[in-house]
């Protein structure tokens, strides 16, 4: 594979790096470079700023409203605003829900649904995993009865993630209880301020609030808001995880955590020590950074089988690797943090705090780190466990 870019390509780099040196919002990107929570007022922000420029989404086609880049353009456009430090995109509604309205939608909920994801009018979130049903999805009990023109929906979703932004929720739902189990589910889309809908957070280790319980008692869905066929939605299921572990890899955002973990590694703590100059810990780094850069050749041919139709198994090497580096970043900043490692200062997350006089050599950064170590413990899990991405590779790719 060709590693060198194009002239254009190079040019185009240079024109998103210009774009983002002026337009990214500095709080924004303060919060994201300290890994402090993002607000919805940021990602909201952030995407209409691309929405106005023409760039809402780099992966859509040109009928839709996209940009109608390449393969590489996307790619380079993610990794320049990564390092950045710009907010995520809203992922659920750009690049999970977006790609099978399209693929499976009618005429009228492409014409409706996507005009309102690209400008950041809608949030979208996602109703796949049930208190009993996460890695074996297709034993989801959330029932949708046919009652005239509506689907009465009742049920619960769990680990939902930023349900309480959300105005839109794309569930699978059970509609026959008679049939094979992945072959009983349909797709609907529900507005989430429908009677009948009801978000209860869940708080994490670190007293932030990111995921959610969803509960549905006789929700009312009209008809038309079932994307494809009914009882088919398995199907549409099953795209829509491609494209989500695709998303999961992050390697633009990886090779940014990269860069700051040898900065930090490479700056005295308070004993005057630098764990740069640890031999064996920068055979880690070494070994992390080589990880990387396959992540990131195999993250270019999976786009680029998309531009030409599809992700296929691909996909899981991405949402593994993605994962697993992901997880490793986070574990190689704890060790650079040392004993303040364990100090989660739940104040400190705030954009203006100020450190205590007390803290020394406690990092601007930390204050964040310990609860982001705890909460990448579940990259190798959603979206699929890495288990489950393997089964798929050895059946679908090396045919065991």
């Amino acid at each position: 594979m060709e590693l060198s870019f194009s002239r254009e390509e190079v040019e185009f780099r240079a024109e998103v790096k210009a774009f983002l040196q002026t337009h990214v919002p500095v709080k924004a990107a303060k919060r994201v470079s300290l890994g402090l929570p993002v607000k919805r007022e940021d990602v909201v922000e952030w995407q209409k700023i691309l929405y106005n420029k023409g760039w809402g989404a780099a992966a859509w086609p040109i009928e839709f409203g996209g940009t109608g880049w390449t393969a590489t353009q996307q790619f380079i456009f993610e990794e320049e605003c990564a390092l950045a430090n710009t907010p995520l995109q809203p992922a659920f509604g750009l690049k999970m829900v977006a790609p099978v309205i399209m693929a499976f939608g009618t005429t009228s909920q492409k014409a409706y649904y996507l005009p309102k994801i690209i400008s950041g009018e809608d949030w979208w979130c996602q109703g796949y995993s049930e208190p009993g049903s996460g890695s074996d999805l297709a034993s989801l009990k959330t029932q949708a009865q046919r009652v005239g023109q509506n689907y009465v929906v009742n049920g619960q979703k769990t680990w939902t993630t930023l349900a309480q932004y959300a105005n839109m929720i794309f569930c699978l739902v059970r509609t026959n209880l008679d049939a094979r189990k992945q072959e009983g589910i349909s797709f609907l889309l529900i507005d989430m301020k429908s009677p009948g809908v009801s978000v209860r957070p869940i708080t994490m280790l670190d007293g932030e609030h990111e995921i959610n319980e969803v509960w549905f008692d006789n929700v009312k869905v009209p008809v038309e808001n079932l994307v494809g066929e009914e009882n088919k939605g398995w199907t549409y299921a099953k795209y829509l995880l491609a494209h989500e572990r695709t998303n999961i890899a992050q390697v633009g955002k990886s090779k940014r955590e990269l860069k700051s973990l040898i900065t930090i590694a490479s700056q005295h703590d308070g004993a005057g020590r630098r764990l740069i100059e640890d031999s064996r810990f920068r055979d880690q780094i070494a070994k992390l950074e080589i990880e990387l850069n396959a992540l990131e050749i195999t993250n270019l041919r999976v786009i680029s089988d998309y531009n030409k139709g599809g992700i296929g198994p691909k996909a899981s090497l991405l949402k593994i690797k993605g994962a697993e580096i992901q997880q490793q970043l986070t574990e190689l900043k704890m060790q650079v943090l040392g004993p303040y490692s364990a100090a989660h200062i739940r104040e400190g997350l705030e954009i203006d705090w100020k450190k205590p006089d007390g803290l020394v050599g406690y990092p601007e950064y930390g204050p964040a780190l310990s609860g982001a170590y705890f909460n990448y413990r579940k990259t190798t899990i959603y979206g699929g466990s890495n288990e489950i991405q393997r089964n798929i590779i050895s059946k679908m790719m090396l045919d065991l």
